[in-house]
């Protein structure tokens, strides 16, 4: 975990939690400087993103009107941390380079009866469905925080998705699908529009860090 003057910024939200040694912060568990709502992106433009009790927030602000929230910053090959909590019966997701509009590789926060959780999914990208992860539901803490980490790597992505400790994905695209064989984007989080969730159901996220590779 980090070392002085960081552990003690962190402490006051960390709620007893530790980010691996290594990564850094980009969510400072106070406000969502360093992040932006996407204004175009398909599943909604939802204005309920907010900070509470350390955690990043986010629900449907109208029946079917979801959305995603973006780093200001890019990334290419990377690890995220995070620690999740969702409400049953919404889905969300955590998006991976993603584009402004929220053209992405996705780790599938799909939390609903029948879902995935931690999978990949190709989020408007062509020819890429679900890829289911394995055996999260050994792993998932029901009513606790539960810690993420994604790893992306190469053009042709490599990802890799672990779950408490547990690594529940692995999985090797064979083309490189983002825009314009893009290599880098933003780190998104997501809830989902239309009827896969609904206001009140909430998706939270905690201790967001990152280590580029």
């Amino acid at each position: 975990m980090f070392r002085g003057s960081l552990l003690l910024a962190l402490l006051p939200y960390a709620l007893g939690a530790e980010v691996p040694e290594g990564f850094r912060p980009i969510f400072n568990g106070q406000n969502l400087a360093g992040w932006h709502m996407s204004l175009t992106n398909h599943h909604g433009d939802t204005k309920e993103w907010r900070v509470f009790e350390g955690g990043l927030v986010g629900q449907q602000d109208r029946e079917g009107n979801g959305g995603i929230l973006l780093t200001d910053e890019k990334f290419g090959d990377f690890e995220v941390y995070m620690e999740i909590k969702p409400d049953f019966g919404c889905d969300g997701g955590v998006f991976l380079r993603s584009t402004g509009s929220g053209q992405a590789y996705q780790v599938m926060l799909d939390y609903l009866p029948g879902g995935n959780l931690g999978g990949v999914f190709g989020e408007q990208l062509e020819s890429l469905g679900a890829h289911q992860s394995d055996g999260w539901e050994k792993v998932w803490k029901e009513d606790g925080w539960n810690s993420l980490r994604a790893r992306i790597q190469g053009a042709a992505p490599h990802i890799e998705v672990w779950l408490n400790g547990s690594k529940i994905t692995d999985f090797k695209d064979s083309e490189n699908r983002l825009p314009r064989g893009t290599t880098e984007g933003a780190i998104a989080v997501q809830v989902h529009g239309g009827d896969r969730c609904s206001p009140g159901l909430e998706h939270r996220f905690r201790n967001i860090a990152v280590r580029e590779l």
